[in-house]
Formats: structure tokens, sequence, C-alpha cells
């Protein structure tokens, strides 16, 4: 994939792909320091500026089995494997499974920023920061602790409801956090950009 650039526009970032190397910037820088460059890209931002050279691919990102308001970012996400479940935990967090090619279903879960606003929204005296190394085989007796273990638990169980004999794939900026949380699951921050590769592969545009 050497000089083949692939972004991935999202609501604040937009994630540029080459090479193997990623990067992430506010909107206006990428387009700053990338707008010369030709690059595939897939976003669910509107009324965003484009540079002329940009190619939206979003529209020949499809997997079978998908509804209709999907995010293109999650077709992406799903098309990197041919099964799995897939987790991205960003903003939001999203759990799809893929059987075969196919698409099974997913969720869609408030992020773990999200979720510690709610807390805080509630009362100050549940205004804590994260515990990342919680304990989630026992409850606990702090309130950080309580919250860090509901937060995680919680997640992680709609993963391992959903999950079977699947291989699990995560990725977004709480994805290496949520990893640890498992034996064997596989954190990989380029999976989006693999599921745009092969779609510009099988339509012969690379």
């Amino acid at each position: 994939m050497s000089d083949i650039y692939l972004a991935d526009i999202g609501n604040t970032h937009i994630h540029i792909y080459c090479d193997g190397a990623i990067e992430h910037f506010t909107h206006q820088r990428a387009i700053e320091l990338y707008g010369d460059k030709r690059i595939f890209f897939i976003s669910v931002k509107d009324r965003l500026k484009i540079p002329k050279n940009w190619v939206d691919i979003s529209s020949d990102i499809y997997i079978d089995g998908e509804y209709s308001t999907m995010g293109v970012d999650r077709k992406a996400l799903c098309l990197s494997y041919r099964s799995g479940i897939f987790v991205d935990a960003g903003s939001a967090i999203t759990i799809d499974v893929v059987k075969d090619g196919i698409y099974q279903g997913g969720t869609i879960c408030l992020g773990i920023k999200a979720m510690l606003n709610g807390y805080k929204n509630i009362s100050k005296a549940l205004d804590i920061e994260l515990d990342r190394k919680i304990d989630i085989s026992k409850l606990h007796t702090t309130t950080k602790e309580q919250i860090s273990y509901g937060i995680i638990a919680s997640i992680k169980s709609i993963i391992d409801i959903n999950r079977g004999t699947l291989p699990l794939y995560l990725t977004g900026g709480d994805g290496r956090l949520l990893a640890q949380f498992f034996d064997d699951a596989i954190y990989d921050e380029s999976l989006v950009f693999q599921g745009m590769n092969k779609i510009l592969k099988d339509k012969g545009i690379i």
C-alpha cells in the first residue's frame, strides 16, 4: 500500500493511513497537511469542505446484511476480517458480529468518557477517574471502583454474551484499554483501513 493514502473522517478528527502508519488530526489540520495528496476516504462528517483530489469511497463500502443507517466506518471495520466480533471503542462503543462475511447485528453503547460524564452529571460525588486496572472478578467497596466496575463489566458482558467462539477485534481510542480484560483480544488501530483497502482491491482501484 506504499504511497496509497486512506482517510477516515469522523465528527471531530480525520485519521490518515499510509503504508502502515496512522496519524490523527483535526479536520482543518489534516486538510492543510494532506490537501494536495490523492486520498481515498470515508466520512461520517457532513458539511466539511473536502479537497478536490480526495476521492469519496463511502458509497462503495458494503457488507452483506447491513442496515440502511449503518455507519460507513462500522461497515469498513466489519470488512477487515471475514468473521469476528468487532468493537470500536470511541465516543460511542459499537459492537458488531460478522459470520462468514455476513453482518449479524450489533449494538451501540455510550463511550467510556460519556458514561463517566453521565455519572458526574448525577452528582459531584460520582465524578471520578476510571480505574483502568479494575478487577472485574469481584465486587468493590469504593465509589471509584464501583463505577469503574459497572462501566467495564457491562461492556465486557455484552461482548461475551454475543461472542461465542468468534475472534475478538478491537479498535478506537479506548480499544486498547478494553482489550486487557480479554485473554485473546486483538487490538489493531488499522482495522477500518484494512476494510477500506479490501474494497479498493476488489474494485481494482489499487
